[in-house]
């Protein structure tokens, strides 16, 4: 029984799968260090993770199945070169550590990124708690063009470097909220608590935002992923890059090839071999500039 299978049904954490082919990751991430359960192990992880795993939504965007079961998974993200969102992320990712010896929790966020003041999102965001040396730690490696490129303490109202932006935990009663600094000014991801997820709770969001007409997951195209001075975020025909030291750059794509490009050269994305893709891609080609949202980094 696979740690992801044991979660749905007790919230335990088991013993490491066989059928999990932690070789097969390694080499996806370009990962070739200890297999212990180190801080600098785990540092190590989350940034090869975020720079070689992007975040994307084709599979919803084409009305395909978001599968969260671990051979999906690891046929998705591993095998076929792909990424995906926060549930298949961290899904994964949670399964690596288990592997490796951590003791992970599965807990669940409400979005507040480029969300409008006074909106209460649902609990749609998967997150994960490792507990090592005594201490608790917050790690994300599917948050879209903010995806964190290092584990965070779990402890609040201090500013905590990563490899990317300064990032902070602040408590809100029993919640705590992640905010990055993204030019100076302080910006909240994501609100949270820790009262722990099981499978089937994340099958219900997963369903619903991968499915829903009014999901911004299946009406355009999502995607980021990390370089190691600079982050990039598509967001349908708008590719942004935002660089460690300040600089911005907006590059409108104003062709099938150009996005396909994007999608395979800038975002690492092995395409799926399917004729509507291309017909989807020229939908998105084809939206006025009126319509196309600013890809702030999106999650």
């Amino acid at each position: 029984m696979s740690p992801i299978t044991a979660i749905q049904q007790n919230g335990s954490t088991p013993a490491p799968a066989a059928a999990f082919d932690l070789d097969a990751y390694f080499r996806r991430i370009g990962y070739t260090g200890e297999r212990t359960a180190s801080r600098a192990t785990l540092s190590t992880l989350i940034l090869c993770h975020a720079q070689t795993i992007p975040f994307e939504n084709l599979n919803p965007l084409l009305r395909w199945p978001v599968r969260l079961d671990l051979p999906s998974l690891q046929q998705k993200l591993v095998y076929d070169g792909r990424g995906g969102y926060c549930y298949e992320h961290n899904l994964l990712f949670s399964q690596v550590l288990q592997t490796l010896g951590f003791q992970v929790k599965h807990l669940a966020g409400r979005v507040m990124w480029n969300v409008p003041e006074g909106v209460v999102p649902p609990r749609s965001h998967m997150i994960l708690r490792i507990d090592f040396d005594q201490q608790p730690y917050i790690v994300d490696v599917g948050f879209g063009g903010m995806t964190l490129t290092d584990a965070l303490r779990l402890e609040p109202d201090i500013e905590q470097t990563t490899p990317h932006e300064p990032y902070r935990l602040i408590k809100a009663n029993d919640l705590f909220v992640l905010q990055a600094n993204v030019g100076g000014e302080w910006r909240s991801l994501y609100r949270f608590d820790l009262q722990e997820q099981l499978l089937t709770d994340y099958e219900v969001t997963n369903w619903y935002i991968s499915n829903h007409p009014n999901s911004h997951f299946i009406s355009g195209l999502i995607a980021g992923r990390s370089d190691p001075d600079r982050r990039y975020a598509l967001r349908n025909n708008v590719l942004a890059v935002h660089y460690l030291d300040g600089r911005n750059e907006r590059h409108e794509l104003t062709t099938v090839a150009e996005l396909r490009a994007a999608l395979t050269e800038v975002m690492q994305i092995a395409l799926p071999d399917t004729p509507e893709l291309d017909a989807v891609l020229q939908r998105l080609i084809s939206l006025s500039p009126e319509s196309q949202p600013v890809p702030h980094r999106s999650a």
